[in-house]
């Protein structure tokens, strides 16, 4: 079962990488945080932006529960 969920969050952790450099970058850096990107981020996202983000925010949350099992089940042994 460790085994299991050891072989799932090598595969979540790769996916979720490639899934955050496949999203389109906003830049800006620091200014963005301060309001200074507003002109980018007014203009709507795409279908297929939305879905990225989607996707991303649940593999996000598949790695999360695979760490917090692993945990759970090392804490046990």
């Amino acid at each position: 079962m460790e085994t299991g969920f050891s072989i799932a969050l090598i595969i979540f952790s790769a996916l979720l990488m490639m899934l955050v450099l496949m999203h389109k970058g906003k830049g800006g850096g620091l200014s963005d945080m301060f309001g200074g990107g507003m002109q980018s981020s007014v203009g709507g996202s795409s279908v297929a932006e939305r879905n990225l983000d989607r996707i991303t925010v649940v593999v996000g949350l598949l790695w999360f529960a695979c760490i917090v099992a692993l945990g759970v089940m090392m804490k046990l042994d």
